[in-house]
């Protein structure tokens, strides 16, 4: 079996705002607090002496290379997102950022919001807009019924709010 992979499909290209300034801050955090750090351990485990007996080196040029690769992912995938800040014109529709409250079968209400792949397990309730739940509630409006796949069959919601956020420049 070789050790080819097939490429990974990007994500959707929408963050929120607040998304943005949380994948920005985990760049500027690696970068000028944690890749200075582990050089610097790095450097003075390569004093020691012997390199191939050193664990601290080792870890330490593991933990760069960590580093380095979420610095460039980090860096590739902000220059291509789109910033969401704005609700869209018609806010009785679900479209990226809404927050939806569906009525199960069963009479039980949850609340979601549709965010972007990146910023989806940052808060209880985000899912991110590439799951089969947000797709299917996209261009809905309230009292639509939505029915869904999940692993134990088939479950139909219906919507019962659509919410934005004020935009921040409000």
């Amino acid at each position: 079996m070789g050790r080819y992979r097939a490429p990974e499909q990007p994500g959707s290209q929408y963050i929120t705002p607040a998304g943005a300034r949380r994948l920005r801050q985990e760049l500027d955090e690696l970068w000028r607090v944690e890749r200075p750090r582990v050089t610097q351990a790095v450097a003075e485990a390569a004093a020691q002496g012997d390199r191939s007996e050193n664990a601290e080196y080792t870890y330490g040029k593991r933990r760069l290379r960590e580093i380095d690769r979420r610095v460039r992912f980090l860096r590739k995938r902000l220059d291509g997102m789109v910033i969401v800040d704005k609700p869209p014109s018609d806010p009785t529709r679900v479209f990226f950022g809404a927050w939806v409250s569906l009525e199960a079968e069963d009479g039980t209400t949850t609340r979601y919001r549709i965010v972007g792949p990146d910023e989806f397990d940052a808060a209880p309730g985000y899912i991110s807009m590439d799951s089969p739940l947000a797709r299917a509630l996209m261009k809905k409006k309230l009292d639509d019924e939505v029915s869904v796949e999940v692993p134990g069959g088939v479950r139909t919601y219906t919507i019962v709010d659509v919410q934005y956020e004020p935009s921040e420049a409000e």
